[in-house]
């Protein structure tokens, strides 16, 4: 069954495999081997089930290709549930493969042995277990199509909603390949001829009709956000529309940004609640989920704003449940003329006026305070090699990034995601390890040293594992600073503070990376981080950026209040700005 299995993903196009060492899970393991020994495809071996489930779905997160991830029975299998329910969240495709005791071990006792039946519950698009092979007619074809079904739901055939599946599978003894290919099994295991799927697979539908329409609105007035789309290439098509209407752009730091249509510092804008009572939009068009500012929430529960979702999926976020209409992702392609120019140009230009006062204002505050997580993941970004993908760091990294970046002064292409299903913290050196592989090229992350030493792990590879060119830039603040930026960080509650949100660890993260073989760099100044990110190492090194945490909460208020001012003088600015 295992070599079954594994012969009809690569018929699909799979392309990689993770796979968590285990006993139970051996007949697995060794089809998998076989089939990297072949070259029909690339195996990599985790020995963290954790680390395992990060690595598929960092895999599958550009690629938008199926990863399976193989375990063993028991805890294993619960390991990766973190990373299920982000890929569930983030629509990303992922097909869990976990073995299994058979029947009659179930519920006696055994040894590693738990209810592994839906243990993921709602998290996946869709379940099997598969019945426990024996020498007898009829499981080909079930194998097969049950692959091909697999693959379909998790790159989402036909709703468009892909994400995780699970498939459970019992095995008996023995495990080792003991089984002779005499040509006494009753049934040939051939596939299809010529090397063809048992089920042919049409396109998924990634762009479903959600709501039907001619298109979308020429509404003058309109705001575009962006957040976290399950393809960065996402981001492009709806910065074009944008573009086309000549509507201004809040975007996160998320998708490919290259094009620098989205305004500088963009969410800082939101905060400055009296010019944004002056410059209101009517509508405010959202592709993909705002995660990062509060302020944003603050805009679209306005009810003198009408809001707009464009989505992908049958799926959409509104947290809020202010949405009014909802948009299939097609109607972007035939709205590009519907909107062309439409935008109120007073209006626009008021707009892009305020971000030229926020780059003259904000952009020297944020290249000053270094060392500060806002000027390093800015100073990153900035200077990246072209083509490069990053992964953003959730918590106070994402937040950094979001106020500290000006994507106009960002010439290369660069593709940008985060793990924003859930936004934790934990499997992103796993995830960033799987984006690298699967982008191919030099690839960047951005995180804190909490989220690193979470997932720490994630640098082990052994000495036959494919190996990515990473640079990992670990802002270092010595614990939790997020909480610092957040209600529990006001003077009244210093008191328990530092133990139980700040928790400082004092890790050496350079001992950290020598005990797993990693090369590591601290940076020791702006210049030197340029340097490090500009002219990357081959292989996976980890760059220390460290900051002095205590300072955060004032930044962030002094940055806000510089906002204000700069686009209150925006008001005096002349008129040049104006689309021509």
């Amino acid at each position: 069954m295992a070599t079954v299995l594994v012969d009809e993903l690569v018929r699909l196009g799979i392309t990689d495999v993770v796979l968590a060492p285990g006993s139970r899970s051996a007949p697995l393991a060794y089809a998998v081997a076989r089939a990297d020994a072949a070259k029909k495809l690339r195996l990599h071996v985790r020995i963290d089930e954790r680390s395992a489930g990060f690595l598929a779905l960092g895999l599958a997160k550009i690629s938008r290709n199926p990863v399976p991830v193989i375990t063993t029975s028991g805890t294993a299998v619960a390991n990766l549930h973190p990373a299920v329910l982000e890929a569930h969240h983030a629509q990303v495709p992922m097909i869990v493969m976990s073995a299994d005791r058979p029947a009659e071990l179930r519920d006696t006792g055994a040894n590693q042995t738990t209810d592994q039946v839906k243990i993921f519950g709602q998290a996946t698009r869709w379940f099997h277990e598969f019945a426990t092979p024996a020498e007898r007619e009829g499981q080909n074809t079930v194998w097969r199509s049950v692959i091909g079904r697999a693959v379909a739901h998790a790159v989402g055939v036909p709703t468009g909603d892909a994400g995780p599946v699970h498939l459970n599978l019992p095995f008996r003894e023995p495990l080792t390949p003991e089984t002779s290919d005499d040509g006494t099994w009753p049934e040939s295991l051939e596939g299809r001829d010529r090397g063809r799927p048992w089920l042919q697979l049409r396109a998924p539908a990634s762009r479903v009709a959600v709501a039907d329409g001619p298109g979308i609105a020429p509404v003058p007035r309109t705001l575009v956000l962006m957040g976290d789309l399950p393809d960065p290439r996402m981001s492009a098509e709806i910065a074009e529309l944008a573009d086309a209407a000549g509507w201004p752009v809040i975007a996160e730091p998320f998708g490919d940004y290259h094009r620098g249509r989205a305004m500088p510092h963009g969410s800082l804008i939101l905060a400055c609640h009296d010019w944004l009572d002056k410059h209101l939009p009517e509508r405010v068009l959202v592709a993909g989920r705002m995660t990062l500012s509060r302020d944003v929430a603050l805009l679209l529960r306005n009810p003198e704003v009408t809001v707009e979702i464009v989505t992908g999926s049958n799926a959409w976020a509104d947290p809020s449940h202010v949405v009014q209409r909802v948009h299939e992702w097609a109607t972007i392609a035939r709205s590009h003329e519907l909107v062309s120019a439409c935008a109120d140009r007073r209006w626009a230009s008021a707009w892009r006026m305020a971000g030229h006062r926020l780059t003259q204002v904000v952009g020297p505050l944020v290249a000053d305070s270094w060392p500060s997580g806002m000027s390093a993941t800015s100073t990153v970004v900035q200077h990246l090699p072209a083509d490069s993908a990053l992964l953003v760091g959730s918590s106070n990294t994402a937040r950094d990034l979001d106020l500290g970046r000006n994507p106009q002064q960002i010439a290369r292409k660069v593709s940008a995601v985060g793990n924003r299903g859930l936004s934790g913290i934990d499997g992103l050196v796993s995830t960033a390890m799987g984006i690298a592989l699967a982008h191919g090229r030099p690839s960047f992350a951005l995180m804190g040293d909490l989220t690193f030493l979470h997932d720490s792990n994630g640098l082990l590879l052994g000495p036959g594992e494919p190996r990515p060119d990473l640079t990992i830039v670990v802002i270092n603040d010595n614990g939790g600073g997020i909480f610092g930026t957040l209600e529990q960080g006001r003077p009244e509650f210093a008191e328990h503070f530092e133990r139980v949100f700040g928790t400082p660890t004092g890790a050496d993260l350079e001992l950290v990376c020598q005990a797993r073989g990693v090369e590591y760099t601290r940076a020791t100044s702006r210049e030197h981080l340029i340097d490090l990110v500009s002219n990357p190492r081959p292989d996976v090194q980890v760059v220390e950026v460290t900051v002095d945490r205590s300072g955060e909460r004032l930044g962030r208020r002094n940055l806000v209040a510089a906002a204000v001012e700069a686009v209150a003088g925006a008001e005096e600015m002349p008129t040049r700005f104006e689309r021509r």
